[in-house]
């Protein structure tokens, strides 16, 4: 397996920093520029993907490369939803890494086991039908962090409630590794305190949350940040 680098991100994670991710919906450099300028700390980018929030649809590496390479050079940290059924090759996935690219997401019913030998910290996801088999076999992996994106789609968008609140806690307690909630319900700045609480690591801000212009990203993703700098001052629970 291979020995991931502790970057600025993973560090953040670990650490109880509580960093903001913003998920792009789609691959334009104002959108990313906007989520910077809100105070996001890392972006995630898809490849190989049709994202139902958003009905987009993500090209090949091929497809996404020039793109990836305007990102790239922004700065910021720079994560990757690798696909579904199809998934960047090896040398693909050697070629995000030399963007700069940390790590990458997939469901973990999708993992295929050559992303696994890549220079990307895996941060597989538990879906919706996720058990805590699935999560044991993610914890097992050396390195990996989780995504709980365990919102059914038919929830998508709605408010954050108690129950999410508790399956979010019951999966960070059986984690022990660093987990992110993507944004399936609309996160709005006060649920950040509650997150933090359930043991969560990181929001991840889709289109659910930002909306699709970079307006509406930064009118998102700006009092989320504040609330979550706010919350950021915790115990170093990974370390």
């Amino acid at each position: 397996m291979p020995i991931y680098p502790e970057t600025k991100l993973t560090k953040a994670l670990q650490g109880g920093e509580f960093p903001v991710i913003v998920s792009l919906a789609r691959h334009d450099l104002d959108l990313a520029k906007a989520a910077i300028g809100a105070g996001a700390f890392a972006i995630k980018v898809h490849l190989n993907a049709y994202h139902r929030a958003t009905g987009t649809t993500f090209g090949s590496f091929v497809e996404e490369r020039p793109f990836f390479e305007k990102l790239a050079a922004l700065g910021v940290p720079l994560l990757v939803m690798a696909g579904q059924e199809k998934v960047p090759s090896a040398q693909e996935m050697d070629a995000l890494a030399d963007l700069g690219f940390e790590g990458f997401n997939i469901y973990f019913s999708d993992m295929q086991p050559h992303l696994l030998q890549s220079k990307l910290r895996p941060m597989p996801a538990l879906g919706e039908k996720s058990t805590d088999g699935d999560l044991a076999k993610i914890n097992a992996i050396p390195g990996a962090m989780m995504e709980a994106s365990i919102a059914s789609f038919a929830d998508y968008g709605k408010s954050l409630n108690e129950k999410d609140l508790a399956r979010y806690k019951e999966i960070t307690t059986k984690a022990g590794i660093p987990v992110i909630a993507p944004s399936q319900k609309r996160f709005v700045a006060d649920d950040i305190p509650k997150l933090k609480a359930a043991g969560i690591a990181a929001p991840l801000l889709g289109v659910v949350v930002t909306g699709s212009t970079p307006e509406s990203l930064e009118a998102a993703v700006s009092p989320i940040v504040k609330s979550a700098r706010r919350a950021a001052p915790a115990a170093d629970a990974f370390r």
